[in-house]
């Protein structure tokens, strides 16, 4: 099912249509934009020799910083009273990144919010739950309009309020989730303090966003709230929530809106540009926005791109899940590591709940990690009906039975990562729980 024909166009209409839009956005920005026009004329470049799609080479990325630079609407390319909305990135220090929507920049996110929901079989005989933050984050209102716009009942909850959030799902039937999939995971723990099985919920789909996660940890909260977890992509800069996404019947790949937002995969030292299937950052021009269109923006995140058509029928071009932020990437002795890889290997441990944190600390002139992670609730039962027996032989079994985790995820981590690693193993509920998004890493390491 698809929201609407652009969705399936041939590579060659969509290039038609991309280079059409991409000098639209490039004749906006030079005009109106001090900061673009200044960076075009540097690169020696004019809005009129864009002529198709495949000149964006030629035109200057775009940083985060720049973003900041401009604060807070040097960005602009609309006079501020045809400003409808203004939001704001979730910065943890200094000024936040300020991004700006006039009407029809409101109406093209419920559009591709619209694509996001159709893809993972929402209708509009569905009731959304939306566990996403209302607010200066963009991931509250861009998922509400994108159901409405389906016709699907909307229940704008917001985050937090967890046992509310059970509640509701109880009383008015919810059939879609939306959230970050750390709270999705947090909402089961509740719910089993609750003794609510999740056999009694009607959940069926959840649209999960707004924090790297790996498919073990899909698999997790398939399992555990016995529903179809979709991944979805978006970033502030660019429009919020409804860059890309999965579909239902594949969910391999997230389809990224590219009639509108424009990906390239580059080299992030060099810049270059790499060809589909190669690794490295997602590059997005944002060519139908009007009130902030970005050229070139660097996300900084980490992904591979497939132009392959779908079994689901679409033409966009898929990118991979992200496997982590460039900025977020460890450096580990020499070793590049991304959180996201060590979640894979710890989902991947019998006996292993998907709660954890990452410390790294220097030691000396040595960075060392240590990986702090819960065990199951079984395996606490498992080790204390074999303390209760008081037999000594059997205490020092569940001694050999913590080690024995231990051990493997250690080596597993250093065979497929290839750090050494201290592991900590906790008991359920230890580590800290998020409503919003997870923080997996804490870097102790001085600046």
């Amino acid at each position: 099912m698809h929201w609407n024909k652009e969705e399936s166009l041939t590579r060659t209409e969509l290039a038609k249509l991309q280079g059409e839009r991409l000098a639209k956005a490039c004749e906006r920005v030079y005009a109106r934009v001090p900061f673009y026009k200044k960076a075009f004329d540097e690169k020696g470049i004019k809005p009129g020799d864009v002529k198709n799609i495949g000149d964006v080479v030629k035109l200057p990325f775009t940083k985060k910083a720049d973003l900041r630079d401009n604060y807070p609407y040097g960005l602009f390319a609309e006079p501020l009273e045809n400003i409808v909305r203004i939001h704001a990135s979730s910065g943890t220090t200094g000024k936040p990144t300020v991004v700006a929507y006039n009407r029809n920049d409101i109406n093209l996110w419920a559009d591709v919010m619209a694509r996001t929901f159709t893809a993972a079989g929402t209708t509009s005989k569905d009731i959304v739950q939306n566990a996403y933050g209302y607010g200066l984050f963009t991931g509250g209102l861009g998922a509400h309009y994108g159901a409405e716009r389906v016709g699907a009942a909307v229940i704008p909850i917001s985050g937090g309020n967890t046992q509310k959030q059970i509640m509701l799902m109880l009383d008015f039937g919810s059939t879609v989730l939306c959230s970050t999939p750390s709270f999705a995971l947090y909402i089961y723990d509740v719910a089993c303090e609750m003794k609510v099985g999740f056999e009694n919920i009607k959940l069926r789909v959840g649209l999960f966003g707004a924090e790297p996660w790996t498919e073990e940890m899909r698999r997790e909260v398939e399992e555990r709230l016995r529903i179809k977890a979709i991944d979805i992509y978006g970033l502030s800069e660019i429009i919020g929530p409804g860059v890309s996404s999965e579909c239902i019947e594949a969910q391999s790949g997230l389809h990224i809106n590219e009639d509108h937002f424009y990906p390239e995969i580059i080299d992030p030292l060099t810049g270059d540009q790499l060809p589909f299937g190669q690794e490295g950052e997602l590059v997005i021009t944002s060519m139908s926005r009007e009130a902030m269109p970005l050229i070139r923006y660097r996300t900084g995140d980490i992904t591979t791109l497939n132009p392959e058509k779908c079994v689901c029928g679409r033409t966009l071009v898929r990118m991979k899940r992200v496997r982590g932020r460039a900025d977020d990437m460890l450096i580990i002795r020499g070793v590049n590591v991304f959180p996201s890889q060590v979640e894979s290997v710890l989902l991947r441990t019998k006996d292993i709940a998907p709660h954890y944190v990452i410390e790294v600390n220097r030691k000396g002139r040595m960075d060392e990690m240590n990986v702090r992670v819960e065990v199951t609730g079984n395996f606490m039962e498992q080790m204390a009906a074999k303390v209760l027996t008081t037999d000594l032989k059997a205490f020092a079994q569940e001694e050999e039975d913590l080690i024995k985790v231990k051990r493997d995820i250690q080596k597993n981590v250093k065979d497929i990562i290839g750090v050494n690693t201290e592991v900590t193993l906790v008991p359920p509920g230890s580590i800290q729980r998020s409503e919003g998004k997870a923080k997996r890493v804490i870097d102790n390491r001085p600046k």
